[in-house]
């Protein structure tokens, strides 16, 4: 099997050129709806002669379409028409709003409430447009409806959930919702790992997740926020204020309040200091270094200073605002303590800051706007567990994720298939984070460089290498690096695009599989993978796998859901050097839907991804 060489470049970590960021997800959300939501909107009407449809959402900016499909901003503040009032003999549901709408002469009064109703007789009688079985079709609270000047069959609302249209007078709805920007998400809970997908907190909308290879959000069962919610409510009553960001590594916890505190507890949160810093303003974030509990930065929003940092666990806080970064709120932080990396999100965008060292007095730093062409405030950042990528949170715009720019300086070595430190084994592609590598040697063996680019190489181990540990030599275009690189007979891994899509094929036709191209009860599904260890007969690092592939020598096993599934083949990947080829033989499956696949080389997991499965 052969598979495309662009999938793969696009699935292994390239070299970044420079923050270009890329859309992780939509805006939209299954709620079980009609179709597709997102957030609150309040308004809605046509132009004057019904070619465009504009609407305000509930954070007040305006947006028009004319195709029904896709969005752009209102530029120019333009105000909604006044919607003329009603009155009628009895209303559909308690508390509705009643208003007219007119259209080829043709006038007819709609209820606002959990449902859009309609009376054609002044209220005597009204028929429900959006209810079925009792609850509504496009979600509750309608806040605005237009009806088309030249058509009034077809109808508008904007309620809670977005805007919905309607083409049959009410019979049936579809949502407008995929491509208007207004999705708030207030945090980035975690990146995807794993068999996860990216986790949010929207407003309104609660715990959302984006599942591996999907644009549409899905609300989340994991419940991830429920220990942050308890500890900040916790903590609330403690202290006797309002805790709005709490962050703790080792016994270290700090919790900033609503009205600029900064508490810090050296006890795992049993107790705090009597005299907590005042940041001005209130702490929206903080973010405390896993492995350094004395090291922590914290987003302020008001005033200013917007950027705080410690690093003797919260006795003092410094700013490190200089003329480079905005006097802007500030809503969310992250850091990388190894390179000195800040990154800040705030009204005026995301804002890159490097100090020399975290762990003392830092000043001066000089900040760099990532997201000059991104149109919003931001309201979270936050690293993936390997810092190799770093993802924001835009108002209305949801989620972007770009190659940390940090990595452009700072050095690491991570496997290519998933961007996690592991151990490496002999075979396996290694991506060198921040170095363009000329050549790589450990001990007497030649390490292949296959790709080099101004912050970031991709290097492959050799068959023969064997560990513990290799004192691997770098040379670099800034010199000479060595490192301790830990080395294992086998160290298993799925590939893994930068979207959480695990690179897995049909093995009959070739085509990628993801929630569009499902794979198939009783199919075939090829896995690429990594760090699969030596293979029979003996290859030659760096060069190309031919058709016939030499054979994994590991003892290979597949697992689905935990229970075993038949491994049919187990090679180096043909037409490509530092990847292998596992093929599965799937069950017969009678329920559709979402499992969890890992690999076994000698009784050695791999990391677990998703798999659709249809019957």
């Amino acid at each position: 099997m052969r598979v495309s060489a662009l999938v793969l470049a696009l699935a292994a970590i390239g070299a970044a050129q420079g923050p270009e960021w890329r859309k992780v997800g939509g805006a939209s959300v299954n709620l079980a709806l009609a179709s597709p939501a997102t957030g609150p909107v309040t308004d809605v009407w046509f132009s004057p002669g019904g070619s465009t449809l504009r609407v305000r959402t509930q954070s007040g900016m305006s947006f028009e379409t004319a195709d029904f499909l896709t969005w752009s901003t209102v530029t120019t503040p333009v105000e909604a028409p006044a919607v003329p009032t009603a009155s009628a003999v009895r209303l559909p549901e308690v508390g509705a709003t009643l208003v007219t709408a007119t259209s080829n002469g043709s006038a007819s009064i709609f209820a606002l409430g959990r449902q859009l109703s309609r009376s054609q007789d002044g209220g005597f009688t009204w028929t429900s447009l959006t209810g079925y079985r009792g609850r509504s079709v496009i979600g509750p609270m309608q806040h605005s409806v237009a009806v088309s000047p030249v058509d009034p069959d077809q109808l508008v609302v904007a309620n809670d959930y977005g805007v919905w249209r309607s083409l049959d007078g009410g019979q049936t709805w579809t949502g407008l919702n995929e491509k208007l920007p207004n999705l708030s998400v207030e945090h980035i809970i975690s990146t995807p790992t794993g068999v996860a997908g990216t986790r949010v907190e929207a407003s309104g909308l609660g715990e959302l997740e984006l599942p591996p290879g999907a644009s549409v959000w899905q609300v989340s069962t994991a419940n991830s926020m429920a220990a942050d919610t308890a500890s900040k409510e916790r903590y609330s009553g403690m202290l006797r204020a309002q805790i709005l960001s709490v962050a703790g590594s080792g016994n270290t916890v700090y919790a900033g309040s609503a009205d600029g505190h900064i508490f810090t507890s050296q006890d795992g949160g049993k107790t705090f200091g009597v005299n907590p810093y005042l940041a001005g303003g209130p702490v929206e974030s903080i973010f405390a270094d896993s492995s350094r509990p004395n090291m922590a930065v914290a987003a302020v929003s008001g005033n200013g200073p917007h950027v705080l940092h410690t690093f003797d666990n919260g006795t003092v806080w410094e700013a490190l605002d200089s003329p480079t970064l905005p006097n802007a709120p500030a809503h969310g932080i992250t850091a990388d303590r190894a390179s000195g990396s800040i990154y800040v999100g705030t009204d005026k965008g995301v804002f890159y800051g490097r100090a020399a060292d975290l762990e003392s007095s830092s000043s001066n730093l000089t900040w760099q706007n990532l997201t000059p062409q991104l149109p919003a405030r931001a309201t979270d950042v936050r690293l993936d567990p390997a810092g190799v990528q770093l993802y924001i949170a835009l108002e209305g715009f949801g989620v972007y994720a770009t190659s940390a720019p940090h990595n452009q300086r700072s050095f690491r070595i991570v496997d290519v298939a998933d961007s996690a430190v592991r151990p490496a084994a002999p075979g396996s592609l290694l991506s060198v984070m921040g170095a363009h590598v000329n050549s790589a040697s450990g001990g007497s063996l030649s390490y292949p460089v296959l790709s080099a680019g101004d912050s970031e190489s991709q290097i492959q181990v050799p068959f023969g290498a064997v560990g513990p540990n290799v004192t691997l030599a770098l040379n670099t275009t800034s010199g000479l690096i060595t490192t301790s690189l830990a080395v294992q007979h086998v160290s298993p891994a799925i590939l893994v695009g930068r979207s959480g899509v695990p690179v897995l094929y049909d093995a009959d036709t070739n085509l990628p599989l993801d929630l569009r191209n499902a794979a198939h009860s009783n199919g075939r599904v090829a896995v690429m993978a990594t760090g699969l260890g030596k293979v029979t007969p003996d290859w030659q690092a760096g060069m190309l796998a031919p058709e016939n592939a030499p054979a994994v020598v590991a003892q290979m096993q597949a697992f689905l859901d935990g229970a075993p599934v038949q491994v049919t083949r187990a090679t180096l990947a043909p037409g490509y050097a530092g990847l292998y080829l596992v093929e599965l033989q799937l069950p017969s499956i009678t329920n559709a839907g979402m499992s969890e696949l890992h690999l076994s080389a000698d009784g050695q997991e791999s990391n677990k991804v998703q798999i659709w499965i249809e019957p």
